[in-house]
């Protein structure tokens, strides 16, 4: 429960996603809805971002301003591209655990269906039961003639 509540508050809006990134408002919402980058809205209908997700397809501020300009330095790429393949790695990680999830939904779902009509089938067998016994328990009718007019 906390943890779900830590990844809530660490979701970026728009302003703050465009703040990380050193881009425009405008360039992350074209992106969420293009689906470069997946978003959800929250309750007053603001995006919210994964800080991940926004920094799959858009490096951090700091990291595009704390490269010099000109000839670069090998260490501070390294850090980068360190970073940026890890925050991949748990963009693919989340998208793999909402896939597992999602199935996790569907078979919960079909297992309560398989339950229900189980259920169902034996309520409809005890009764075709009770029906059967109730058949072979009464008294045979008596048997008519065939001739329409009775016999004075």
């Amino acid at each position: 429960m906390l943890h779900a509540t830590l990844r809530n508050t660490m979701k970026y809006s728009l302003a703050d996603a465009a703040k990380a990134t050193g881009k425009n408002k405008t360039t992350i919402q074209r992106a969420v809805k293009n689906g470069k980058i997946s978003a959800t809205k929250n309750d007053s209908g603001a995006y919210e971002i994964d800080p991940a997700e926004l920094h799959r397809m858009f490096p951090p501020a700091t990291a595009q301003r704390d490269a010099p300009r000109g000839q670069s330095n090998n260490t501070q790429h390294r850090s980068v591209a360190l970073e940026t393949s890890a925050l991949e790695r748990i963009a693919e990680l989340e998208r793999e655990l909402a896939v597992a999830q999602s199935r996790g939904f569907s078979l919960e779902e079909q297992r309560q269906q398989m339950t229900e009509t189980i259920e169902d089938l034996r309520g409809r067998l005890d009764r075709s039961e009770e029906r059967v016994t109730a058949l072979l328990a009464a008294p045979a009718p008596k048997r008519r003639s065939w001739w329409p007019w009775g016999r004075s």
